[in-house]
């Protein structure tokens, strides 16, 4: 018998996490995406035991999770079913996944395009430091060529 938790949220837009057994593994119900969504699964109530607020605290806190609403277009949120359910895993972890793993490149990248400019940066100041040399060698040059002169 396997303790889980599980999320849900009521007709009155609250939110509680629950607890449920599962005790027999063969009567799972395929496609549990959608029997979870329309609620063929999780609404027995000899299978499901609310959590106090405290506790669904302390789970978010420690899975690192913090709830957001946002507004997605249908047809994004039944792409990330077809595409979860192609994979056997829900929709939300994949759009966790997908998110954790844009937000980590396109932050490589930024940190990529600053080293690249700061490197940039460091190619032209010894350039610069040339000229001043150049500048600082052609008094020099004047100097001789006024002695000639003089010389002559």
């Amino acid at each position: 018998m396997k303790l889980k938790y599980r999320f849900t949220r009521s007709m009155d837009d609250s939110s509680a996490i629950s607890m449920y057994m599962e005790n027999d593994m063969e009567s799972k119900i395929t496609g549990t995406v959608d029997a979870w969504e329309n609620k063929e699964l999780g609404a027995d109530p000899s299978f499901v035991k609310a959590v106090s607020l405290d506790e669904v605290t302390k789970i978010d806190e420690d899975l690192g999770l913090q709830m957001i609403s946002i507004r997605l277009d249908k047809s994004l949120i039944e792409s990330y079913k077809a595409i979860a359910n192609f994979h056997g895993i829900g929709y939300q972890p994949l759009m966790r996944d997908a998110l954790k793993r844009f937000a980590y490149h396109e932050l490589r990248s930024i940190v990529e395009g600053f080293v690249k400019s700061q490197k940039s940066e460091e190619v032209k100041l010894p350039s610069s430091a040339s000229h001043t040399k150049k500048a600082s060698v052609k008094p020099k040059a004047t100097k001789e060529a006024a002695k000639l002169k003089k010389a002559a």
